[in-house]
């Protein structure tokens, strides 16, 4: 192939691309101007800090009189979701998790760092040939690392992520529709 070529080729092969590209435009709008849906990217958590049109803080959307019940806000629902039993279900596991494993994990860093600085005996004692108590310490500092990023993992998996997935998808059907 020739370098001249080498242009035709290219400009080819961009056309395929765009033809064949899965992201489409929507609505005749271009890339740059699409609103992306997602309720947890721009929706405040609550109203606390807005101001009605007289100036005074506002705690929830009063019902009309004699109308319709108006649409609660996003942020609203949010707090409620918030409030919620099963949200705060999956907080407490995640507390009840993330506590206890990151204390203990601190306080086995910080007796490594304690006795790496002032127990030299027992740090520098011979294991097995060449490799002393603190080389093998200075190992489990990484392994336990290793250990317990699995260990988050698992339990997220096995019992958070299908309750916060369920919430999440709840929320984004209340949430449907409701102007920001």
């Amino acid at each position: 192939m020739d370098l001249p070529a080498l242009p035709i080729l290219v400009h080819a092969v961009n056309v395929a691309a765009d033809k064949e590209s899965s992201v489409k435009k929507q609505d005749g709008r271009d890339a740059g101007q699409v609103r992306l849906d997602d309720p947890w990217h721009d929706a405040p958590a609550s109203r606390r800090g807005e101001v009605d049109g007289a100036g005074t803080p506002v705690t929830s959307i009063p019902p009309q009189a004699g109308g319709p019940e108006p649409l609660p806000r996003a942020g609203d629902i949010y707090v409620e979701v918030r409030r919620s039993a099963a949200f705060q279900e999956v907080r407490r596991r995640y507390r009840r998790f993330v506590v206890p494993v990151s204390v203990a994990f601190f306080a086995w860093y910080v007796a490594y760092v304690v006795a790496a600085t002032t127990a030299h005996g027992l740090m520098s004692r011979p294991v097995v040939g060449a490799v002393n108590v603190a080389m093998l310490a200075g190992l489990g500092q990484f392994a336990s690392t290793f250990l317990v990023t699995w260990a988050y993992a698992r339990h997220a998996r096995l019992h958070r992520d299908r309750a916060a997935l369920e919430l999440r998808w709840d929320t984004q059907e209340l949430t449907r529709g409701i102007e920001r």
